[in-house]
């Protein structure tokens, strides 16, 4: 984690064009001691080479490798523009972070902070935000935002029971201080709720201290109860800043990832990044092409040589996607030099792109040559381990709710009933579920739900992570059972919540 002082951030600062921009930066480099006097000029001839613009309305000047030498120390200046500059073909820079790094620290620096700026929403924020404290605090990482950590992730546990699986994740979970003793009694003395796919979810509506989630992946599948087991999720929900994580846990892509991933690339999935994964080529599009290549830059894939890769592979109509299989993670768009940068690839990591479209092979054929002359810099002379190879792949490598039927029924057991019809256009997404919940969540009634038209098996309506998980679309039925001192108050409590539609 590299330092960045309140004094290093410039907020509405103002400049006529790139040139001004640049000089101020290099400017305050120098005067804090960054660099010595000259780095101006390799900074300007950085630009010249190729655009430092990455996207989303940023840019990172920095010096040439000839200027390497000049920098004393590593660090950072950053400068808001909120008016915008026009900075190469059209593209407007608000935040400028000039770099001075020496060796391959830039490297490190510039995945951290792609990270964090990849989010347009969080570039778009930064770019007029007045509050110092605020702004360093997002571009650190360190706003108030959810995110899945790899301590509580298991993979290949030897077991065959849920049980322990939803154990050990209660455990983990309580070794982050996120629950308490009333959690851990409750989920493993409670059913889990089969997901699909082999995946089980495991929650509690007591003990929850902040907002968690813990995954365990047993080393072979097995049965339970008819039911194949794959992997189990525990969910410690303390506030709504975990819903859009727990929409997630729906999406195919992030499914498989759970499936088959690493534990980097699971935390990449559930944190909201590209959350596809490749095990093998029978994963591929019928018709996809992969080239797997050995990076030969000495300095690695810093700003320069991933513009030349984003230029190589924009002009193919191709979907093309590129993961580093040293460093791990997930795949990214291999048209955004955002993405590229954040691989954090360095000289001698495996990278595997894939493209999808008519000119796919060309395009891999392209990306392969271009990484193979250096990228516009110097080769290193490394030992290959590994044959760069490129390959085919054939089929033989194989919102609003509204009510919709509100008159409750009152059965033999005192149970209240209700029956509602989603008719939003995205269903019961995290918000419109969070709103229910809340819902329940205020009478003395026990009651549970199930999606009529998926068959699913009755869940508590208390539960955030439940009512997720039946995911309900547009057209499909919920059908909510109330037992208890304000079982009726509930159901027209639900009923009116759903009509008045859920906060959408």
């Amino acid at each position: 984690m590299f330092n960045l002082p309140e004094n290093n951030i410039h907020l509405a600062s103002q400049a006529e064009n790139r040139t001004q921009a640049i000089e101020l930066v290099a400017n305050a480099l120098e005067q804090a001691g960054y660099v010595e006097n000259g780095y101006l000029q390799g900074m300007l001839a950085r630009e010249h080479q190729t655009s430092t613009f990455l996207g989303n309305g940023i840019a990172i000047p920095h010096g040439t490798l000839e200027t390497r030498d000049m920098v004393k120390e590593t660090g950072i200046m950053v400068y808001q523009f909120p008016q915008g500059i026009e900075w190469s073909e059209k593209n407007i820079a608000h935040i400028v972070i000039g770099i001075a790094a020496r060796s391959d620290e830039h490297l490190a620096l510039l995945r951290q902070l792609t990270h964090v700026l990849g989010d347009e929403k969080i570039t778009t924020k930064l770019a007029t935000l007045n509050d110092i404290k605020k702004f360093r605090a997002i571009l650190m990482g360190e706003y108030a935002r959810f995110s899945v950590s790899a301590e509580t992730i298991n993979l290949d546990v030897e077991t065959n029971s849920l049980l322990t699986l939803t154990a050990i994740n209660a455990g983990k979970l309580q070794e982050q201080s996120a629950v308490e003793n009333a959690f851990i009694s409750d989920v493993i003395g409670s059913t889990a709720l089969p997901l699909g796919k082999g995946l089980w979810l495991t929650d509690s509506v007591q003990g929850n201290v902040k907002n968690a989630i813990a995954f365990s992946r047993p080393k072979s599948s097995f049965e339970h109860n008819g039911k194949m087991v794959s992997g189990v999720l525990t969910i410690a929900a303390k506030d709504n800043t975990v819903n859009e994580t727990l929409a997630r846990l729906l999406e195919d892509s992030v499914q498989n990832v759970l499936l088959t991933g690493s534990k980097e690339q699971i935390v990449t999935a559930l944190n909201g990044e590209k959350a596809e994964i490749s095990v093998s080529t029978s994963a591929y599009v019928i018709g996809s092409v992969i080239g797997t290549f050995t990076l030969r830059n000495e300095h690695g894939l810093h700003a320069r040589p991933s513009a030349v890769l984003v230029n190589t592979a924009k002009p193919f109509s191709s979907k093309i996607t590129v993961e580093n299989l040293t460093r791990g993670g997930a795949p990214v768009n291999a048209k955004s030099a955002m993405k590229i940068v954040a691989l954090g690839a360095s000289c001698g990591h495996r990278l595997r792109f894939v493209a999808e479209g008519d000119d796919a092979r060309a395009a891999i054929e392209a990306i392969g040559q271009a990484l193979a002359n250096g990228l516009g810099e110097s080769v290193s002379s490394i030992s290959m381990t590994e044959e760069d190879t490129i390959e085919v792949v054939s089929d033989t490598t194989t919102s609003a709710v509204e009510n919709a039927s509100v008159s409750p029924t009152n059965d033999n057991d005192g149970q209240i009933e209700g029956i509602f019809e989603i008719t939003n256009e995205h269903g019961l997404h995290a918000r419109p579920s969070a709103v229910l919940v809340n819902e329940v969540k205020k009478y003395n009634a026990s009651v549970a739900v199930q999606n009529l038209d998926r068959d699913s098996q009755l869940v508590s309506a208390k539960s955030l992570m439940k009512i997720v998980a039946l995911g309900a679309t547009k057209g499909q039925r919920l059908r909510f059972i109330a037992t208890g001192e304000e079982a009726q108050q509930a159901i027209d409590g639900i009923g009116a919540a759903i009509k008045a539609g859920l906060g959408e």
